[in-house]
């Protein structure tokens, strides 16, 4: 590995680990996701344990709640002590129009989510972060884990060079792109918009990795092909590189919050013809900046 990035790798390992006095914290990787324990989501909590909440998430970017008992209400609530809910883009017929559902069965054809990507990207305000909870797991052994990859090490374990070159860079986000080799629903306008393709996290300044492929289009300064052996680069570098990538395996009645402007997630199809279900909440964002 190339001193570059190692030097990154460091500068997150070496950082001294902050003291938590209303919950516990259990890091999947040194470098991204804890689980959390001592806390019982179905309850209000109080401002202390929603404050070491905030630095959890901004430290971790994917932080894991197993063995807890939610409704809608409790689901919905704890989302909104970190910004206003995102409404669901497509929601059903009679459905919670903040409550999305997650269902796979024996009889699905295609999975949300399998495959890299961020959510909505293509909105002008991508969501800040999502609440998923799994109330029923595939049987044990049969898969079903979420990866997770920190958009804040693909960028720094980038060469100096590559960094200088992409920070000049902005790329469309195309809401059509998840749609191939489907029909949208009539009336359906996508989304497209055009971001930078290194943005700043807003609340830690800190820079990473904004494109990802299942929405980005193309980077407009660049031809067609330069853009799309680029682009190429910087997903395989994201699929390939362990570092920057944590696993969350499933069990009943665990709820996983992830902030999705600096964290992209697979969610892994190798468990037909088993099933899962759960219920996704979202947390509106704002616009991405340089």
């Amino acid at each position: 590995m190339e001193q570059f990035a190692l030097d990154a790798i460091e500068r997150i390992t070496t950082r001294p680990p902050e003291a938590h006095h209303t919950l516990s914290l259990d890091p999947l990787t040194p470098l991204i996701g804890a689980e959390v324990s001592g806390l019982d989501l179905s309850k209000e909590l109080t401002d202390d344990q929603l404050g070491e909440l905030r630095r959890a998430f901004l430290a971790h970017h994917v932080l894991v709640f197993r063995d807890q008992e939610l409704s809608d209400a409790d689901h919905k609530r704890l989302a909104s002590h970190f910004g206003e809910l995102h409404p669901v883009t497509l929601p059903a017929e009679g459905s919670d129009p903040y409550v999305l559902e997650i269902s796979t069965t024996k009889d699905s054809r295609a999975v949300a989510g399998n495959g890299w990507h961020a959510d909505g990207t293509a909105d002008a305000e991508p969501s800040l972060g999502s609440m998923l909870y799994i109330t029923h797991t595939p049987e044990p052994g049969s898969g079903g884990d979420t990866l997770f990859a920190n958009m804040h090490l693909a960028y720094e374990m980038l060469s100096p060079h590559m960094k200088s070159l992409l920070d000049g860079l902005t790329a469309v986000h195309d809401g059509l792109l998840p749609w191939q080799g489907a029909t949208p629903p009539e009336g359906y306008v996508a989304p497209r918009t055009e971001h930078p393709v290194v943005v700043r996290h807003p609340d830690t300044g800190r820079k990473l990795l904004f494109v990802n492929g299942a929405y980005t289009s193309h980077i407009v300064q660049l031809s067609r092909a330069e853009s799309g052996a680029l682009l190429a680069m910087l997903y395989d570098q994201i699929a390939r590189t362990p570092f920057l990538n944590c696993r969350v395996r499933w069990t009943p009645n665990t709820l996983v919050f992830w902030d999705n402007r600096c964290v992209q997630h697979h969610a892994t199809w190798d468990y037909y013809p088993h099933s899962r279900y759960g219920r996704r909440v979202a947390i509106n964002g704002q616009r991405p900046l340089a």
